[in-house]
């Protein structure tokens, strides 16, 4: 799910020849709980924003830069994280970003006010970029045969685990009110377990390092993050302050900043390097398409959370464990179809998306249903059947569509090319809770359509979003 599931191939290890050293099983589960820990915070926060809302007096907007804040950073700086730690050594970024993600979490856990979380949490976005993509190329680097393919499986079930873990975990996190803490907690137990964590790597985790390492792309990585800041700030803030100045000239800003990219990237191609996101590869077919069938897919994923955790607790009344249950069955489904679906795929093909854009269209519409039907009095069981039908579909869709884009990617490029896709697929999460987030806030309020109105069209858009991407998923290419 998620976006925040990481992509089996985020990191840069297969461009270069690896300095290869062994990877020991406590040395693999180090690193898949470096894995595991930045998702887990996603699926926490969710559970958590009303809660959130309530201490510090945040508004929605504010609210939806917790999420997205996090997404950006991530998005902007994955790339950069992975070809430091082929330069300067994997398990030496591994160990910093597991450090600043620590000390972030803290941060995010102490934070005052609403201002100090949003910038936390793009720090600790920024942290997750330093040490997501070192945990793949680790285990690429000290794995071989059957092992590496265990290990990889092991990596891709981790997204189901935590997403669960998650859920439930800041659910149970929030609802008992430790210390008195309300929703700090929900950050504050990472500091322990990653000051455990660094322990444990420095005697378990084996060190690599591309021989040929690609290089950094500064100017490329400096304007995608304009480019994503001057477009998603303004559509998240604009409408809750009254549009000041800023967010107008933001907004003029955003195209300039896209030129400039697009240019800065083509330049850098044309001289023979290598760049964050380069041209040719987005030229590739299974690329192009692939990332159009990305961009409304988790456009969709990242708003749906949002809005179904926020009325989960706002509209429904349901607390934060009621909202953690909620959410369990959705999440529980995705990981039970995402660990069949390479079954589903070798015989299938490429159906396997669009027939999972099929099914979590149905699920929101059924969603959308109940919601119409029941409400005020919806209860988790009466939640359940839509949200069993929304994990499956996004299971079958999600898992299958990396697999898809990257297929016909050459070799050499393959560590670029899950860059690419990951990049993409976080700018997708917060553009998707900047948009459609900011709607739902904004007919929600007493006076509009109310949560039941606003949740119900949301939802249907999403349903919309959905079959779209089961109509474009048919043009990609075979992965078998």
């Amino acid at each position: 799910m998620t976006t925040t599931t990481p992509a089996p191939t985020t990191a840069t290890a297969a461009v270069g020849t690896p300095e290869r050293t062994g990877l020991t099983s406590a040395g693999l589960i180090t690193v898949l709980l470096g894995a595991a820990l930045p998702i887990i915070d996603f699926f926490i926060v969710n559970v958590a924003l009303p809660t959130i809302d309530a201490d510090l007096r945040a508004s929605t907007a504010t609210l939806e830069l917790v999420v997205a804040g996090y997404g950006i950073a991530y998005a902007v700086l994955l790339v950069l994280g992975g070809r430091l730690g082929d330069t300067f050594g994997r398990r030496r970024l591994f160990l910093l970003g597991l450090t600043l993600f620590t000390l972030t979490s803290l941060a995010c856990g102490v934070a005052p006010d609403a201002a100090t979380l949003v910038i936390a949490r793009m720090a600790q976005g920024a942290a997750s970029a330093m040490l997501l993509p070192q945990v793949l190329s680790i285990i690429q680097a000290g794995t071989s045969g059957e092992r590496r393919s265990r290990a990889i499986g092991l990596f891709g079930a981790t997204g189901g685990i935590a997403t669960v873990v998650g859920q439930l975990l800041g659910g149970a996190l929030v609802a008992a009110n430790v210390w008195d803490l309300s929703w700090r907690p929900i950050f504050l137990v990472n500091v322990p377990i990653g000051i455990i964590g660094l322990l444990i790597a420095r005697r378990t985790v084996p060190d690599s390092r591309a021989s040929n390492p690609l290089g950094v792309d500064r100017w490329g990585t400096v304007l995608l993050a304009v480019s994503l800041l001057s477009l998603l700030i303004p559509i998240m803030e604009g409408r809750a302050l009254g549009w000041p100045w800023w967010s107008i000239a933001l907004l003029v800003l955003f195209p300039f900043a896209a030129v400039g990219f697009a240019r800065v990237e083509r330049k850098l191609e044309a001289a023979g390097g290598t760049p964050l996101l380069p041209p040719a590869l987005l030229r590739t077919a299974s690329v192009r398409h692939g990332l159009t069938v990305a961009v409304p897919f988790f456009c969709a994923f990242g708003s749906f959370m949002f809005v179904y955790a926020v009325t989960l607790q706002n509209g429904l009344h349901l607390g934060p464990l009621g909202a953690g249950l909620a959410l369990t069955p959705m999440a529980v489904a995705y990981f039970t179809t995402s660990l069949v679906s390479s079954h589903l795929v070798a015989r299938f093909g490429r159906k396997i998306v669009p027939i999972g854009g099929l099914i979590l269209t149905v699920g929101l519409l059924a969603l959308a249903g109940t919601a119409l039907l029941d409400w005020p009095d919806l209860s988790i069981w009466q939640l359940a059947p839509a949200m069993v039908l929304i994990g499956v579909g996004n299971g079958l869709a999600m898992s299958t569509l990396f697999r898809v884009v990257l297929s016909r990617v050459p070799a050499d490029l393959a560590g670029v090319g899950g860059g690419v896709l990951t990049t993409t697929q976080q700018t997708s999460l917060a553009l998707g809770v900047a948009v459609l987030g900011s709607l739902f806030a904004s007919l929600s309020v007493p006076g509009a359509m109310g949560y039941q109105g606003a949740f119900v069209l949301v939802i249907g858009i999403l349903a919309v979003l959905a079959l779209l991407v089961s109509g474009l998923a048919r043009k990609l290419p075979d992965p078998r």
